[in-house]
């Protein structure tokens, strides 16, 4: 397994509970952590339980390029391109299709999908030069199997696999890996803006979710975790 020790990681979507709980993991192994998240209040709030200095917190909105260039810019500048790229960030708009308007449907691919194109294509050209990185996105189950309700989310995600999936096969000669967590429910602030009935108890905890994701910071040089898939025991869905 690599060692974490100095490796420079950006977290975004560093304000939820899977980002917040893996960035604490990532600084206790050692890693220099950068959060990014587009709430300054709960970004603040994860830098304060990581005890990073406010150089290393960005309020970004990944539906603004100009935001994500402007952030991932000065990280560079800062500390070159990062060693490891984790992608937390996502909205999860789940409603009826004729209840779906096109407002949902847009926001939903801009963020799930356009942000992390935003963000890989600003890191890619310098982990290409490297000849390393590692990048890990969380579709989600929802990028593998449909769901009632999740008709913009799971395109979004959908779209997201497919786009990783397409890069891998251009990075096939390069060092960059991918690897893609396809989750299930995890219990987080995801749910809280989501009129779903959920028990949220039997769901993933985050801390466990989150250490699934440092685990997969540590893959061995020779080796790469293509994909993992991690769900609640008892609502399995693939």
């Amino acid at each position: 397994m690599q060692t974490l020790k100095d490796k420079t990681v950006l977290i975004t979507g560093a304000g939820g509970g899977i980002g917040s709980q893996t960035a604490q993991l990532l600084v206790q192994s050692g890693a220099r952590v950068y959060l990014s998240s587009k709430s300054e209040e709960k970004l603040k709030a994860s830098g304060l339980a990581c005890k990073l200095p406010a150089e290393r917190l960005f309020p970004c909105d990944l539906t603004e390029g100009s935001q994500v260039s402007a952030m991932c810019a000065e990280i560079i500048r800062e500390a070159g391109v990062p060693d490891i790229l984790i992608n937390a960030s996502g909205i999860g708009i789940i409603k009826p299709f004729e209840q779906l308007t096109e407002e949902d449907f847009q926001r939903s691919l801009e963020l799930n999908l356009l942000g992390a194109y935003r963000l890989i294509h600003a890191f890619l050209p310098g982990m290409k030069e490297r000849k390393t990185g590692l990048i890990i996105n969380i579709p989600g189950v929802l990028g593998k199997t449909p769901m009632a309700g999740a008709a913009a989310y799971a395109a979004s995600k959908y779209g997201l696999n497919g786009m990783m999936k397409s890069l891998r096969e251009e990075l096939k000669r390069t060092e960059v890996r991918i690897t893609q967590v396809f989750m299930g429910g995890v219990d987080s602030p995801f749910w809280d803006q989501i009129d779903l009935r959920v028990q949220r108890d039997k769901m993933i905890a985050a801390q466990e979710a989150a250490k699934a994701i440092w685990f997969l910071c540590q893959q061995p040089d020779s080796a790469v975790v293509s994909e993992m898939v991690i769900q609640p025991f008892n609502h399995q869905a693939i």
